[in-house]
């Protein structure tokens, strides 16, 4: 019973702290009501849109927006509204699929490495090195190029990019940890190194993890656009942002709408997560919680 009513008060304390700190943070709300605004239109894009993201319409092409079209159509008379929708499920779906994978991989392998130490950690880093030493862009263009075209082998490209940077974090972290007392004393008791990973290092070492991986999702869809604007990315007829605005560069100086929404999209979804990355950094940082 008093355990259960301990757990319950660190429950409500951590709820308690939570909303606490939000209070704090008006510019993490922003990027929370941002987010909470571009996923549900994507999740409701069916409901929303007007039309189907590839009904052509070669009748109305290039029309500027109206009442019929509220970001107008493109060069086959397709609705820019309705594309800027459903192209959010992908771009957003691509930026969470990345930052999730990549940090979960890069953590265990980086706490790992820096458990093991020795060789394999130094096997482990070095190779780490090779890839951190070549700019990002463009080894992720090179993978995505040698994938093959497509929305799914960009975001792998850009997956194994991201990599890297978790598992420098996750080791840093795992090397402070493992000199902890209680790692000490787990390991005199006889724990194995699996053991000491799942149940004292991961965890420990997850809040910078998290924080990184919310930023990691607003450059995951930029990424993701450029590969697209640049072809390597999702194909026509795909809705995705970075598509849409490659397919409409060539119209820019007299559709302006042609690029200008979907560009506006990336642009109000890469601030809010990194709104909310920053408010997350804050919230899980220990010198905030002695003020």
């Amino acid at each position: 019973m008093m355990a259960a009513a301990s757990g319950t008060s660190q429950r409500s304390y951590s709820l308690s702290y939570f909303w606490y700190q939000l209070r704090r943070s008006p510019m993490m709300l922003l990027g929370l009501a941002l987010i909470a605004v571009m996923c549900l239109s994507a999740l409701l894009a069916p409901l929303l849109a007007g039309y189907a993201p590839d009904a052509i319409d070669l009748g109305s092409r290039l029309l500027p927006p109206s009442a019929m079209h509220l970001f107008g159509t493109d060069e086959v008379g397709r609705d820019l509204f309705s594309r800027v929708l459903y192209g959010g499920r992908q771009s957003i779906g691509v930026g969470i699929f990345v930052a999730v994978v990549a940090s979960a991989i890069g953590a265990v392998i980086g706490c790992f490495s820096g458990i093991i130490g020795r060789t394999v950690d130094t096997l482990i880093m070095r190779a780490m090195d090779i890839v951190l030493s070549v700019p990002s862009l463009v080894l992720t263009m090179a993978l995505a190029a040698a994938l093959g075209p497509s929305l799914f082998n960009a975001m792998i490209a850009i997956t194994i990019v991201r990599i890297p940077y978790y598992v420098r974090l996750a080791r840093g972290q795992t090397l402070s940890i493992r000199e902890m007392a209680y790692v000490q004393a787990a390991r005199t008791f006889g724990a194995g190194r699996r053991h000491l990973v799942r149940w004292h290092v991961l965890r420990n070492a997850l809040p910078p993890v998290i924080v990184q991986m919310t930023l990691d999702i607003g450059n995951a869809i930029l990424m993701a656009a450029a590969l697209g604007f640049i072809g390597l990315g999702a194909q026509q007829p795909t809705a995705e942002w970075g598509a849409m605005i490659a397919s409409g560069r060539n119209f820019l100086l007299d559709q302006w709408w042609y690029c200008t929404f979907p560009g506006v999209a990336i642009l109000i979804t890469a601030i809010g997560f990194n709104l909310v990355g920053d408010g997350v950094r804050d919230m899980l940082d220990p010198k905030q919680k002695v003020k």
